[in-house]
């Protein structure tokens, strides 16, 4: 039971903290609307399982372990955001989006966003890679360990469907595209801060 309190503190914790999944869900939300926000959501949730299951294989001790490596994926990961930060920061600030035209991000494009900037944050692969191996014992049952894992995913699933519905809010959203350009420069900076933050812990 200690480990299962243990696992699940954790992963709150790590889920409400702001960073990089919480501003692209933001973004996606407030810009296309509560089905994108919430396929990013889905997205981000399903690179918590990517997460778990190379870190149930074994493989994330040895990114752990693999200065090369891990420098590697926090590269990658930071240039992402960089990237998705500078186009929302020099994005149109006159955008409008009709949603019943079908216009804005892919269901595809959604999930493919989300899923990229959790599955290259090295900090989400130091969050689940800690907490196995300092919660999860030798003799933890396979199925459990798949559970906690599943847990995990669910808790981000959970959180940022929420942070989804509120932002894509019809009110709220039409008070958030009247401030689009700041909104945008705002977002858009954090990500890009973001980005070169774990570019620079790298070094």
């Amino acid at each position: 039971m200690t480990e299962v309190i243990a696992v699940a503190v954790i992963t709150v914790l790590a889920v409400i903290s702001p960073g990089a999944d919480f501003a692209m869900t933001v973004r996606n939300s407030y810009l296309y609307g509560r089905l994108t926000g919430l396929l990013a959501a889905t997205g981000v949730a399903a690179g918590v399982l990517v997460h778990v299951t190379y870190t149930m294989l074994g493989v994330g001790l040895l990114i752990a372990a693999n200065t090369a490596l891990f420098t590697a994926i926090k590269l990658a990961g930071a240039a992402y955001l960089v990237y998705i930060g500078l186009r929302t920061f020099f994005a149109r600030a006159d955008l409008t989006v009709d949603l019943k035209a079908g216009q804005g991000l892919s269901p595809w494009g959604a999930l493919r966003t989300g899923f990229l900037t959790n599955v290259l944050n090295p900090k989400t692969t130091l969050f689940v890679v800690s907490t196995f191996t300092q919660v999860v014992g030798p003799d933890t049952a396979l199925w459990q360990q798949a559970g906690y894992g599943l847990f995990m995913s669910f808790a981000h699933l959970a959180w940022f469907g929420l942070v989804a519905l509120f932002f894509s809010h019809e009110r709220l959203r039409t008070a958030m595209l009247r401030a689009q350009k700041v909104l945008n420069r705002v977002i858009g900076g954090t990500l890009v801060g973001l980005g070169v933050g774990l570019g620079v812990s790298s070094a």
